[in-house]
């Protein structure tokens, strides 16, 4: 068993498996009400199947909506297929899970954002390092420290 658990990946994987149950459930009863999609991918993804025409015009990412009007919506373990129209030209596209960037409904604002290493080398803290105690206000010397039993009943009311 590796040192760590991989909670990043893990979630990523739910959030994935969970964007695939959506598109599922459009696939057997369409959008309901005025659910939507905004949905990011990586353009150079090498899974990525779009037009020639829209990978030069996205050369790293873009943006599609999935609301009036889509069709052959096909959904995998992997990633779905689904015709979209650019400017009254219908293309197919396939997009693997990996791929997407961002999954936004914001009839219900619901969102979904899928960090890359890439995004977490950009100067800021990440999530380890939140989570991290703050060495400098420790004593080097002083070893760990026993745990903190806390009574949930001082918090009830």
């Amino acid at each position: 068993m590796p040192g760590t658990i991989d909670y990043g990946n893990l979630m990523h994987r739910a959030m994935r498996g969970l964007i695939q149950q959506v598109l599922e459930g459009v696939v057997e009863g369409g959008l309901p009400g005025e659910h939507h999609f905004f949905i990011t991918f990586d353009t150079m993804h090498p899974d990525v199947e779009i037009a020639d025409w829209l990978s030069d015009r996205y050369p790293d990412e873009m943006t599609v909506v999935m609301q009036h009007w889509f069709d052959n919506l096909d959904v995998t373990d992997e990633g779905f297929s689904v015709t979209l129209n650019f400017g009254d030209s219908a293309e197919a596209l396939y997009i693997p899970y990996d791929a997407i960037k961002t999954f936004v409904d914001p009839s219900v604002e619901f969102g979904l954002r899928f960090e890359t290493q890439e995004d977490d080398d950009d100067g800021g803290p990440d999530l380890a390092d939140a989570l991290e105690p703050d060495r400098d206000s420790e004593d080097p010397d002083a070893g760990p420290k026993d745990a903190e039993i806390v009574s949930l009943d001082k918090f009830r009311k």
